[in-house]
């Protein structure tokens, strides 16, 4: 009994490592080419961690996390931390759904990629309500720089996983 006990603990204290880490490389990765992440260009590399859904749905809690923290630097303040984070929250959520009925990982990762494309229209209203940009000469912008991030990120998450197996690390 006691065996057991510690080995849950001890994948409990992993997973939140895990987590934790993911968190602060999509910080990290973000804070980069910060300019480039929050304006009517979106174009944040760390959004490729956002493939990290395909693997696990547990990998949720730190993508968000992830996008709350970077976001907190945003010079759009609150509206990026409603905004963005509830992109995010929202799309990967329409992405757990959505691979339910999908199977294979490039194909799940095709399917992220067409999903936060198509919701950058929530960054789009953002930026139209922060700054007065047209809105869908700015949704078309953002999504054309989350396409082209996301679209890269599924052979570096291919790879990663490969050596990582995402699917059991958190």
């Amino acid at each position: 009994m006691q065996k057991t006990v510690q080995s849950t603990s001890s994948k409990k204290v992993r997973s939140m490592a895990t987590g934790g880490v993911i968190a602060a490389l999509y910080v990290a990765v973000a804070m980069l080419i910060a300019p480039f992440g929050f304006t009517q260009i979106q174009f944040r590399v760390a959004e490729m961690f956002n493939h990290l859904i395909v693997f696990n749905k547990k990998y949720i809690v730190p993508i968000v996390l992830g996008v709350f923290v970077t976001n907190l630097f945003s010079p759009l303040g609150w509206y990026d931390l409603v905004f963005g984070v509830g992109q995010t929250l929202i799309s990967l959520c329409a992405v757990i759904l959505i691979s339910r009925y999908i199977k294979g990982e490039t194909a799940r990762m095709i399917a992220t990629t067409i999903t936060f494309t198509f919701t950058m229209a929530i960054i789009a209203w953002e930026l139209h309500l922060a700054f007065e940009l047209p809105f869908f000469l700015t949704w078309f912008t953002c999504a054309v720089g989350e396409f082209v991030v996301l679209l890269a990120g599924i052979p570096i998450m291919k790879a990663l996983n490969r050596r990582l197996h995402f699917k059991h690390l958190i």
